[in-house]
């Protein structure tokens, strides 16, 4: 007892002493950083953010374009369905699961706990592929759950041969989105810039070669997918062992990272579901369209809209990103003021893209539909979807930047049941009433779900607005502090 008493007193001693000297005024330079500083730091990371999450989403896109020049309507359709499937029961409970690593790497790092990032990394390297264990399981019997929902034999066969041979890049996007997590939340961007554009641009040769000179068809779509995350992490991997500016924060496996589990899995489960629960709901927006008298139009549209939307995601998704690490950060390194004033331009940035490009959308709108579909009565309808279309993007951008905060404040856990109210228990329930019982139809569906979005936009806002960021700062350290002491104590 007496030497856990002893260890405590090591521990929280540097952290002490660092808030001492900020209320001595030492780091009044940090507290009083300017707007425009902010401002700087954020969208230094935003901007080549974007290029990471769009290099990494596009690699799936470009499979599925390759399939489709096959000229084979079976395998196209199949492969739609699977990269669908595959999005909502795998790809995104990853990506949703590794959030998790945004609060527990950027305060431990903002507390200059450097050693404590590998292990956390390392951690979630090897839950997430634990977890890849079930889904690659689900994966195998595609053909079985999609003929539940009575889709086509044929195309049903070719969506189980695609997703078993993705099931190689699943593990890959698991160990990938940890080791993005792991450099985001240093600041240290530009390395995952280069190997994700690297991997894509690879990824177009080898993808063309596997599908169409070795003939493997949609199979070798999906192997090419895995052959590129593969890619990336080892190239990510290969700048962590080499690089100067990794050796403080050096991943090695030890029997620490595996004591990190619980942690890991109290924030990575709130933050799965937190993110899976709104990916899930647009999902369900879709198949409820196919419902609908007309359901070729209805789907079509709504495809449209849906396409949309998510390609503009990248661009709040990143801007949380920062925010997540800039609060995580500063919260870690006890400036609460600080991890405030980031809270303030994140917010302000997502307003002012909001504005921007729904601006363009609504002066655009009349031809938005012309870069999906040349018929007519969708371009038409899309028209009329635009001033929704504009809230929806409104809506994204507010909860891009206000989900960042929340990950990295750790407040996954609220933002899970926010997600799960406002979507599923407001946005479906009225989508359902406009768009069938009121015969709205894909206009009535999109409405209700926009409901549930706007509501998520203003309970994340109302919580950020009440949280008393001093405290969330001292309990931030105090985690970090016990969480030493645990570690000691069990090797002692």
């Amino acid at each position: 007892m007496e030497s856990g008493r002893e260890m405590s007193k090591e521990v929280a001693a540097p952290l002490l002493r660092k808030s001492e000297e900020e209320n001595n005024g030492v780091a009044v330079a940090s507290n009083d950083s300017t707007f425009c500083q902010e401002l700087k730091k954020v969208s230094s990371m935003a901007a080549p953010m974007v290029a990471v999450t769009v290099s990494q989403y596009l690699l799936q896109v470009v499979s599925l374009m390759m399939v489709g020049h096959l000229g084979i309507l079976v395998s196209f359709s199949g492969v739609a369905i699977a990269t669908s499937f595959a999005e909502v029961t795998g790809f995104s409970v990853l990506l949703g699961m590794a959030g998790a690593l945004e609060t527990l790497c950027g305060q431990t790092y903002g507390a200059e706990e450097f050693g404590k990032l590998g292990n956390y990394t390392w951690c979630a390297i090897v839950t997430l592929i634990l977890v890849c264990l079930p889904i690659s399981l689900v994966w195998i019997f595609t053909d079985k759950v999609l003929l539940l929902f009575s889709q086509d034999p044929g195309i049903s066969h070719a969506a189980r041969e695609y997703c078993i041979y993705l099931i190689p890049g699943l593990f890959g996007y698991a160990v990938l989105q940890s080791l993005t997590r792991y450099f985001q939340t240093q600041s240290m961007i530009f390395p995952m810039v280069f190997t994700s554009v690297t991997a894509l641009c690879l990824h177009i040769p080898i993808c063309w070669a596997l599908v169409f000179k070795l003939g493997l068809g949609h199979v070798g779509a999906a192997l090419a997918i895995g052959v590129s995350y593969w890619f990336n992490v080892i190239s990510l991997a290969i700048y962590i062992k080499y690089s100067q500016a990794c050796q403080k924060t050096k991943i090695v496996f030890s029997s620490h990272a595996l004591l990190s589990i619980p942690e890991f899995l109290k924030y990575a489960i709130p933050s799965g579901l937190m993110f899976c629960f709104e990916w899930w709901s647009f999902e369900l927006l879709t198949l409820l369209a196919g419902l609908l008298p007309n359901p070729q139009l209805e789907t079509a549209v709504l495809s449209v809209c849906l396409n949309t939307t998510t390609l503009h995601y990248f661009i709040p998704y990143a801007v949380g990103a920062s925010a997540s690490t800039r609060v995580s950060n500063e919260l870690g390194a006890g400036n609460p003021k600080t991890a405030q004033g980031a809270v303030r331009v994140v917010v302000i940035i997502g307003i002012a893209e909001a504005v921007i490009v729904s601006t363009f959308f609504i002066c655009f709108r009349h031809i938005l539909g012309y870069a999906y579909s040349s018929d007519k009565e969708v371009v038409d309808y899309v028209a009329q979807m635009a001033p929704l279309l504009c809230v929806s993007i409104s809506a994204d951008s507010l909860i891009g930047a206000l989900s960042g905060i929340a990950r990295g404040g750790g407040f996954q856990q609220i933002g899970a049941y926010v997600n799960l109210g406002a979507y599923y228990l407001v946005g479906i329930p009225i989508g359902l009433l406009l768009g069938f019982h009121l015969q709205l139809k894909a206009k009535g569906l999109w409405m209700g779900t926009l409901s549930g979005s706007v509501l998520q936009v203003i309970i994340l806002a109302i919580v950020t607005v009440l949280t008393d960021w001093q405290k969330e700062a001292t309990k931030a350290r105090d985690r970090i502090v016990d969480k030493s002491i645990i570690t000691h104590n069990a090797f002692a």
